[in-house]
């Protein structure tokens, strides 16, 4: 069987960081088109809505055919050509898989844009009355919600890699690309003691494939 032709439309600092990698692992080729964040408000370059009308990253094609979402770009990727050793074949290995594989964006990320969001509002230029009343504001989220449920979420997930060496159990896969950058975007904004939590993400940056993909697409580090 004959090798996809892939090209990866990649916005630094993302999510599109977890399909280079991918790649990697996979050992498959592919053509790398980089496209860098506005400084000032960190939004995706505009040119990506001509690949994909609402211009998110990653997007890749591949024997011309346009897919997006991580989720469904691994789960694609992972059905293809060598794919399926990143996927567990043991059923409660198969189900902690696909758990985490919904798990990343379904549960852990929305928490962490809602602080990301209000970090971005009490950095904002106001007007200095202004200020102190988006200080408080920000305050009083992160003390009701955002804090309060990272916690949890950090709980959870040492919990977790306290009884298991990877998200679906004994063994590295495509579970614990999808979970890479949700993961470390909890430990950039501190992470509390998550002990076990820092162990997986000191194993995944060793491994040589997450090198190469910094190495050809940046640091994996969420914009603050």
């Amino acid at each position: 069987m004959s090798q996809p032709t892939i090209v990866v439309h990649h916005l630094e600092k993302s999510r599109s960081h977890r399909i280079l990698w991918l790649l990697a692992e996979l050992a498959l080729p592919y053509e790398l088109k980089i496209y860098r964040r506005d400084p000032k408000t960190m939004r995706a370059d505009p040119a990506l809505r001509q690949i994909h009308p609402l211009g998110k990253s990653p997007v890749v094609e591949v024997d011309g055919q346009i897919f997006a979402e991580s989720g469904h770009i691994i789960e694609s990727l992972v059905d293809g050509p060598g794919g399926g050793r990143l996927r567990p074949e043991e059923p409660e290995a198969r189900r902690q898989y696909d758990y985490w594989m919904h798990y990343a964006e379904g549960s852990l990320m929305p928490p962490l844009l809602i602080w990301l969001i209000f970090q971005k509002v009490k950095q904002a230029p106001v007007p200095f009355f202004v200020k102190p009343i988006a200080k408080t504001l920000v305050t009083k989220v992160d003390e009701a919600y955002t804090g309060p449920e990272l916690r949890q979420h950090t709980r959870y997930l040492d919990d977790h890699l306290k009884a298991n060496a990877w998200f679906a159990g004994a063994s590295f896969s495509a579970a614990d690309i999808q979970m890479s950058y949700p993961v470390e975007a909890l430990m950039h904004r501190g992470g509390g003691e998550a002990p076990h939590v820092k162990a997986w993400v000191e194993r995944i940056r060793a491994r040589d494939a997450y090198k190469e993909a910094e190495a050809r697409g940046g640091p994996n580090v969420m914009p603050s």
